[in-house]
């Protein structure tokens, strides 16, 4: 004890003159140690070691000092500490160049800066630059966060961790995982290339086809190509803009909303999406598509807006302007749309227009009622017209101020005009014969359809008319006033995804989280060498079975 402490003085006050040449500042200086050895090519330090290098003390059990070569090997509980940054490391072993400044750091790796702490086994720290690289994984762990990848590089002069393969973020509220990522540590955001897979503690999903943005403590989110479902609903967009904590939604280019409550999906070009209200906003050339089991329906418009509630009465679609729908047979146009899912009814405003088979109907406003998946019902309101156009061409014509439409299995089946009711007829024998013209006045009418033609016409009170033989039928008899055929408005499915297509999208696209946790090490190179040994000499010795004792054959040919 009194001789290491002797030597231990020694090296303070600078007897030995070899130790106390350390005034170059790139130089490693020993400052302590309980016992020094002499050894071929370096020098043994055993026991209590301690060194310096520029701003850094260096502490372990023992050293090999390369003197010549400005190099040590630090063996056991190995101990970095900058006097003038926060970084501190520790290991089980390590090599530090004083020439290169680089740390080498192995086995039981732990550096930490301020709130930061990385964990690993291989770590290469450069001074100079402020940059560790590790590989053959590493955990990073800070107030917030807990990051693991195969390979990662932490620029500590910028708070920057660049994570690549297989990249795991972990929270108290989300998991991430991807293949490569840029961490900054201060802000603690995330950047993200390439696919990326979130999964919430609620079971929420967050996926980037192109990479992400998240801000882990304010908890806004941006992903590229991608998208965010929940039980209740899914929502896409090529940028997608997502405030977990004011549950709000936006997205740019291509954006669906689907609700998966009512099956009813939005397109359009840009998007608004309020999650605890259940309200969006969808507009630019915007497209919703209602699923039925064996049918859907399609509506266009500028902008389209839906509510959805725990209050069956509140719950809406709504459509603005360009309006243009298909279901089934049913064709339909005007400014507005409402589609109130409580009674499956939809409503049609300001210059409404339907067809159904070989039926136009206009009025004021519209409204029909869907039940069963069909069309049930309709109601038209004021100035309601409708026509059927025969096989000779000729318009049949009925017109009052309030209709009502009955449909089965969606065609019309019969109308009913109640208020100042108007019909033309024409009566048409064998669909290519015409008998004459029917013109009537009469208050309350009940006209049935048979495969979209008129089969029968009852004038229910005091008719008032005539019956034209054809050649006494005149022009200006034969149009109803307000007449307008718009044949040439009834929109098609061509229609419909011209104004927009939707994007079509993988059913089931590629999942970091359904990869298996199994990872299969390389074998190093000793056991390589093992498995080459072993081979070798099992086939020697297989071949030594299979050479001929050279005196038996000598024998055989005697």
């Amino acid at each position: 004890m009194i001789k290491n402490s002797l030597f231990t003085l020694l090296l303070f006050i600078g007897i030995f003159p070899t130790l106390s040449m350390a005034q170059d500042s790139n130089t490693l200086e020993i400052q302590q140690a309980d016992l020094l050895q002499g050894a071929t090519g370096f020098e043994r330090l055993i026991n209590n070691v301690r060194m310096k290098h520029q701003n850094s003390l260096i502490y372990c059990d023992s050293a090999h000092f390369f003197r010549t070569e400005n190099r040590a090997k630090l063996f056991g509980n190995v101990r970095i500490v900058d006097t003038q940054d926060p970084v501190t490391t520790t290991s089980r072993y390590a090599e530090y160049d004083g020439d290169t400044k680089i740390a080498k750091l192995r086995n039981n790796v732990v550096f930490k800066n301020e709130e930061t702490t990385l964990y690993t086994d291989f770590l290469d720290y450069n001074r100079a630059t402020g940059v560790a690289n590790y590989f053959n994984e590493g955990k990073v762990v800070d107030s917030t966060n807990v990051l693991t990848s195969i390979n990662g590089v932490y620029e500590t002069r910028i708070e920057k961790i660049t994570f690549t393969e297989n990249v795991v973020l972990v929270n108290p509220d989300y998991t991430l995982k991807t293949n490569f990522m840029i961490y900054m540590t201060v802000p603690k955001t995330a950047e993200t290339v390439g696919l990326t897979n979130i999964v919430s503690k609620e079971g929420d999903k967050l996926n980037a086809q192109k990479g992400s943005f998240y801000d882990t403590e304010r908890k806004i989110f941006r992903f590229y190509d991608g998208d965010v479902e929940t039980a209740t609903s899914k929502v896409y967009a090529e940028v997608l803009y997502y405030d977990e904590n004011q549950k709000y939604y936006e997205g740019r280019t291509d954006v669906s909303v689907y609700n998966k409550e009512r099956d009813v999906e939005i397109f359009g070009e840009e998007g608004k999406y309020w999650e605890d209200r259940k309200y969006s906003i969808v507009y630019g050339n915007a497209l919703v598509q209602k699923y039925f089991e064996m049918d859907t329906m399609y509506v266009i418009a500028d902008t389209l807006i839906s509510q959805d509630s725990e209050n069956e009465e509140e719950r809406h679609l709504l459509a603005f302007r360009n309006v243009k729908m298909i279901k089934s047979d049913l064709y339909g146009k005007s400014d507005s749309l409402a589609y109130i899912y409580s009674d499956s009814t939809i409503h049609l405003y300001r210059d409404p227009v339907l067809w159904n088979d070989k039926s136009q109907i206009t009025a004021d406003s519209v409204r029909f009622l869907i039940a069963n998946e069909e069309i049930d019902r309709i109601y038209l309101n004021r100035n309601a017209f409708n026509i059927t156009k025969d096989t000779l061409g000729n318009f049949n014509q009925m017109k009052g101020r309030k209709m009502t439409g009955y449909f089965l299995d969606g065609q019309i089946s019969r109308f009913h005009i109640e208020g100042n009711g108007e019909s033309i007829y024409y009566d048409v024998i064998g669909d290519s014969t015409l008998r004459g013209m029917n013109k009537m006045l009469c208050a309350n009418i009940m006209m049935f359809f048979e495969e979209g033609n008129i089969h029968k016409i009852n004038w229910l009170v005091k008719p008032e008319g005539e019956f034209n033989p054809p050649h006494l039928i005149k022009e200006e008899d034969k149009l109803l006033d307000g007449f307008v055929w718009r044949e040439e408005e009834k929109p098609s499915m061509e229609d419909i995804f011209a104004w927009r297509t939707p994007r079509k999208r993988e059913e089931k696209p590629e999942d970091l989280f359904e990869q298996p946790e199994v990872f299969i090490p390389r074998p190093t190179d000793e056991e390589i060498q093992k498995l080459i040994d072993e081979k070798t000499k099992n086939g020697s010795e297989i071949k030594m079975l299979e050479r001929p004792d050279e005196n038996e054959n000598a024998e055989n040919v005697a």
